[in-house]
């Protein structure tokens, strides 16, 4: 008991001769109620103050703390850690930030923002996922819906009996496929701190994926990778009247025949000779097909809508399919496979003064309304 409680408790005890009983009582009832709302007092100071010494302790840790804009996180501090000297160098805390690859194979996941900047430069290398919609898979495969068939609306009388109008629907099955490349960096430029070596191995990457993914989301046979949009036979095929050319006429027919919703959101794609060869096309007036972009962004039209350029799609000949025109973000569908794992293998090129980066992602793609697209078809000889 402090001071000043001892003082009030003698005060109350000082009392004048010849005081009652019921005084008395009422005095020691008093000085009881009094103690017991001190000792409570006592006790909640007590707990406040070792919360408080807690919180402090807290504080006082070693820990994450709030980063400033443009400052790494630990994850990323840590892959780079491991990019450049590998795990048996780095420190423990940066051991624990590595996320191990959920499989058997070995490596760590990337972390995420070095994931979103490979994606963002692969699209410099594959153009069908810069025009695809592009979304993301948990899993290793997914199903989606895909209309097989049209509703069927008809003219009834008051009393007749209304038939069924429901379309017919049924599931894609997108598998994510797995893509592998590597890339054998000197270990010299690994411990030069002066290199942004994470984004040297991003282009990298990118790069090989890029090139890899373009060619599989065109003409990829579904085995293994992606069914590619010129290998989909539901995809609807409008011939030329011409062999081993193309007209501005098979630009018109190809152009209309799509349905409205989807031609007014079209693009075309080819490959850069059968651009070549589109912009010497002249209508009857004289006036190029194709419209250069004039402001810087935009880009070049035909018919007013843009043009996709791909390496992969095949060139003008008989019988070739050298360019599609549609919707690409209805037609097509791009799953990407959630984590990047990267595995460091410094021991297979120690004799060159290289270390080996291998890279593993998976991606699934499909047509998935076939309607929303079409391809020209070059006549035969």
């Amino acid at each position: 008991m402090n001071y000043h409680s001892r003082h009030a408790l003698d005060a109350l005890e000082t009392k004048a001769e010849g005081d009652g009983p019921d005084v008395e009582k009422a005095i020691s009832d008093l000085t009881a109620t009094f103690e017991t709302r001190m000792g409570e007092v006592s006790t909640e100071l007590k707990a406040q103050k070792d919360r408080a010494d807690a919180l402090e302790v807290k504080l006082n840790r070693p820990g994450p703390h709030e980063r400033k804009d443009g400052e790494p996180t630990i994850e990323r501090k840590a892959f780079v850690g491991f990019v450049r000297h590998g795990v048996e160098r780095m420190p423990s805390d940066e051991v624990k930030a590595l996320r191990v690859a959920d499989d058997t194979k070995g490596g760590f996941l990337a972390p995420g923002e070095f994931s979103t900047e490979l994606l963002k430069e692969i699209v410099q290398f594959s153009p069908v996922r810069a025009a695809a919609r592009v979304g993301s898979m948990s899993v290793g495969s997914i199903k989606i819906p895909r209309r097989t068939g049209r509703i069927t609306a008809q003219w009834v009388d008051e009393i007749e009996e209304r038939p069924r109008t429901e379309p017919a629907y049924g599931m894609t099955a997108l598998e994510a496929h797995e893509m592998s490349c590597y890339v054998d960096v000197s270990n010299q430029l690994l411990e030069d701190s002066a290199i942004n070596i994470e984004a040297e191995l991003s282009f990298d990457f990118s790069e090989e994926f890029g090139r890899l993914e373009g060619t599989a989301f065109v003409n990829g046979d579904g085995v293994k990778k992606p069914l590619g949009i010129m290998s989909d036979p539901t995809v609807p095929t409008i011939p030329t009247r011409a062999a081993t050319s193309i007209t501005g006429d098979a630009l018109i027919d190809l152009f209309y025949s799509l349905p409205p919703a989807y031609r007014n959101n079209g693009a075309w794609m080819m490959n850069g000779t059968t651009i070549a060869t589109i912009r010497k096309l002249k209508d009857g007036q004289g006036n190029y097909l194709w419209q250069t972009g004039i402001q810087n962004g935009q880009p070049a039209t035909i018919l007013g809508r843009p043009v996709v350029e791909s390496i992969d799609m095949p060139d003008v000949a008989a019988n070739s399919t050298p360019l599609i025109y549609g919707d690409i973000g209805a037609a097509y569908r791009i799953y990407d496979r959630v984590g990047l794992s990267v595995l460091r293998n410094p021991y297979t090129l120690d004799v060159y003064g290289q270390t080996r980066f291998t890279a593993r992602r998976r991606v699934a793609g499909s047509v998935v309304r076939p309607e929303a697209i079409r391809k020209l078809r070059v006549a035969a000889n």
